[in-house]
């Protein structure tokens, strides 16, 4: 897979309409599961308890918080795009967010990406990506919405 090497504004803003591409696979295990649970304080039992899933979910097994599948984007999008001379970066909001299918436990998700907007705030460069959060072997999403960054670029 090839990043998209973005070096100053204009560069990002040739992009606009333009695919940014699809990231690498990434495994949704149970073990990250209850890491996020741990950390969110979140044992709901559909996400941490295998063995009552199996009998009483709907899914017959384990499901990934959604928040867990969204937490997942930054790891997905630097593999699509590599911005340099920044100062900082910053996740300024997210728009228009569905969660459309639970990810199971074990189950694969990646990321594809679209430049949707791109504004230059006096030196500030708020890029709208509208993502989709895709399930190996699965028609039904399991996350898309827009995703809104500010570069500061050097």
């Amino acid at each position: 897979m090839n990043k998209v090497i973005i070096n100053n504004y204009e560069e990002f803003a040739s992009h606009l309409g333009q695919s940014l591409g699809t990231s690498d696979w990434v495994e949704v295990t149970q073990e990250r599961i209850n890491q996020f649970a741990d950390a969110t304080i979140d044992h709901q039992w559909i996400h941490t308890d295998p063995e009552r899933a199996a009998v009483e979910s709907p899914f017959k097994q384990t499901i990934a918080h959604g928040y867990l599948t969204l937490s997942l984007l930054p790891f997905m999008w630097n593999q699509l795009v590599e911005v340099n001379n920044l100062k900082m970066m910053v996740n300024y909001g997210m728009d228009n967010m569905r969660f459309g299918q639970a990810v199971l436990s074990g189950q694969r998700i990646r990321l594809n990406a679209t430049l949707q907007g791109i504004q230059n705030l006096r030196g500030i460069c708020k890029a709208e990506v509208k993502f989709n959060i895709e399930i190996e072997g699965q028609r039904k999403h399991a996350l898309e919405g827009v995703a809104t960054f500010l570069y500061y670029f050097s």
